[in-house]
């Protein structure tokens, strides 16, 4: 597993899980007009939607610092996934161009479930994917652009996110 891996300790894992949903608190220094805009982006929309992930640890400093949290057990791991879940295993992400063990694990673990979500929810642009054709993407970036092991991860509890997914439609759609 991915927590024995690199030795993540429960409440390492607690911190990850507790802190993920924070990864784009960035996007709202991003005009709506670009972050809810149905077609694809051009360049220069391109570019500053790519400054959300130092926008969102830009805030989450403030935060910290406003609430004299700066100290706060675990806010290295909330700015790490405020900042990197946008990196590349292969180095080709952004915004600082960090590649493989550079990128904390904590960033992998997020990008994987970013992706993964952002496949499997639908959205303005496009419908939402079936969790096959999802792990079959997430399978071809696996060692590219994300971390095989958090790919694998994922992939390895199949029936536990077919669960979640049947249990969230029941809770908030049905």
């Amino acid at each position: 597993s991915v927590a024995e891996r690199y030795a993540l300790s429960d409440e390492y894992i607690e911190k990850i899980f507790i802190f993920s949903p924070l990864h784009d608190i960035g996007k709202i220094a991003i005009p709506d007009r670009v972050l809810l805009k149905p077609g694809k982006l051009d360049a220069a929309e391109e570019a500053l939607m790519r400054t959300h992930p130092a926008r969102g640890r830009e805030i989450i400093d403030n935060m910290l610092a406003h609430f004299d949290m700066g100290t706060m057990q675990g806010s290295d791991i909330l700015r790490n996934i405020a900042l990197f879940h946008h990196e590349s295993v292969d180095g080709s992400g952004y915004p600082d161009g960090r590649a493989g063990e550079d990128i904390p694990i904590e960033a992998r673990i997020v990008a994987v479930a970013d992706i993964f979500d952002a496949l499997t929810s639908r959205r303005p642009y496009k419908p939402a994917w079936s969790n096959d054709d999802a792990f079959e993407l997430l399978r071809k970036l696996a060692g590219k652009k994300l971390d095989a092991h958090c790919v694998n991860a994922l992939i390895e509890n199949r029936a536990l996110i077919d669960e979640i997914q049947k249990q969230f439609q029941e809770n908030v759609v049905g």
